[in-house]
């Protein structure tokens, strides 16, 4: 039997998987004269030297290039959002949750806007970071389907050992470019992700007229609305981009600038790290009593001493980002203000366990006693805590039980030891450290 990993003839696919992830050692390695590469198809060998050349990790996460609400407010106005009813129609039609694929819709930079399909893939694609904002260019995660698509502008095969990061090695994935009907300019990516159903010469002649049929809706509502009267739109402005970073510090960091300009950074004290927080807790606002509450207790005198805090927050603030200077009656912020925390919590939500963990640099501001900053810790750390042993493979737990929260967590080290296999080496040293927890 011949495979199509490999260029050889009358090699199994088994045989092959095996010598692409040889000659995919070797390449990592530091070894590309080795001879096992001349087995890899052209196309993966080019990709993977490019990958090489950019210093792209063989096990590293994507970035995680948009916020929840960039990417709510970027796909909202990308042009192939008008053509989701038809990518659905097309690539998952009646359940799409047991549908056996996962479909994503990217932008030209690679970053993925779209990933939607079958329940259970989305969860175990999600520990490797293939969800919603992130980065799957080329540059940022090496050779796979929707990078490389976008790279060679073409529809582009790349089954599981192919891949050059090694989290995405049990994936097989189809993409084709998505172009303007008339620049030719690339507008976009189509991806189908799953097993092997996912790169049969049927999945890219469905990806390949997926991606015309889209094109082909593309030009007949631009025709359609060049035919209605025009309408002015007022032009917008940039919105501010700021982030609280709070993880695993105790001075938090504030970050601020426009999503397409550079960013400033300035480090706060604790106190106004714990006022800042809270505001962008409480979206709403809070009254002056409330947030003496949160920030300093329930002694009498917050209030009073709240004000004059306020008063030097304020002066910080429009120094170097005068949007963020809190309104008052009640207290808020008039702009949004993301966090870091925050972050963790919403790829939770998307299923990116690991990007997840790999984001939690450690506890909210560790050494606040505030009662607000006290709250908000919990929370987070607990939302991390149910997501992984409620979703998240063994990989990820095992690697949340090295943790500094999850290398005493007794659940957590005996949900790893079930999920492991028999004769895992790894099972050892979970016994032994569950004997030293339990008595």
């Amino acid at each position: 039997m011949s495979s199509a990993w490999s260029r050889q003839r009358g090699v199994s696919p088994e045989t092959s998987r095996l010598l692409i992830e040889r000659a995919h050692e070797e390449l990592v390695a530091g070894n590309p004269g080795d001879t096992r590469l001349a087995d890899v198809r052209p196309l993966v060998r080019d990709s993977w030297e490019r990958s090489l050349a950019s210093l792209v990790g063989a096990e590293g996460l994507p970035p995680m290039d948009l916020s929840p609400e960039e990417l709510e407010e970027y796909r909202r106005a990308h042009p192939l959002a008008t053509v989701m009813d038809m990518v659905r129609g097309l690539l998952l039609p009646g359940e799409a949750g047991d549908s056996g694929v996962v479909v994503a819709v990217g932008d030209a930079s690679g970053r993925l806007l779209w990933v939607e399909g079958d329940h259970d893939i989305r969860g175990r694609t999600g520990d490797m970071g293939f969800v919603e904002g992130a980065n799957w260019s080329e540059d940022a995660v090496g050779t796979a389907a929707p990078g490389t698509a976008l790279r060679l502008d073409r529809s582009v095969q790349i089954h599981g050992a192919e891949h050059y990061n090694r989290l995405v090695q049990p994936w097989s994935c189809t993409a084709a470019p998505l172009h303007d009907p008339e620049t030719r300019r690339l507008l976009g990516v189509i991806d189908v992700t799953g097993g092997v159903e996912a790169v049969t010469p049927q999945a890219q002649l469905l990806v390949d007229a997926t991606a015309r049929a889209i094109e082909s809706e593309l030009m007949v509502a631009r025709l359609r609305q060049r035919a209605e009267t025009p309408k002015r739109r007022k032009a917008r402005r940039a919105p501010l981009r700021a982030t609280l970073r709070v993880l695993g510090r105790d001075r938090a960091v504030l970050e601020t600038g426009d999503p397409a300009g550079p960013t400033a950074a300035i480090e706060l004290s604790a106190r106004h790290a714990e006022i800042l927080l809270m505001l962008a807790t409480h979206r709403a606002g809070l009254s002056a009593e409330r947030l003496g509450e949160l920030v300093y207790g329930d002694g009498t005198g917050a209030t009073d001493t709240l004000r004059p805090e306020m008063v030097r927050l304020r002066k910080v603030l429009e120094s170097v980002a005068p949007a963020l200077v809190p309104a008052s009656r009640p207290y808020r912020l008039t702009v949004d203000l993301d966090t870091d925390a925050q972050h963790v919590v919403s790829l939770l939500d998307r299923g990116a366990h690991r990007v997840a963990l790999a984001a939690y640099a450690g506890a909210v501001l560790p050494d606040s006693v505030a009662p607000g900053v006290e709250q908000v810790r919990a929370s987070v750390s607990a939302a991390l805590r149910e997501a992984l042993i409620e979703d998240a493979g063994v990989d990820v737990l095992l690697a949340y039980a090295d943790t500094d929260e999850g290398a005493e967590d007794v659940e957590v080290l005996r949900l790893c030891l079930e999920m492991l296999p028999a004769r895992s080496p790894k099972r050892a040293g979970l016994v032994a450290r569950l004997d030293r927890l339990t008595p």
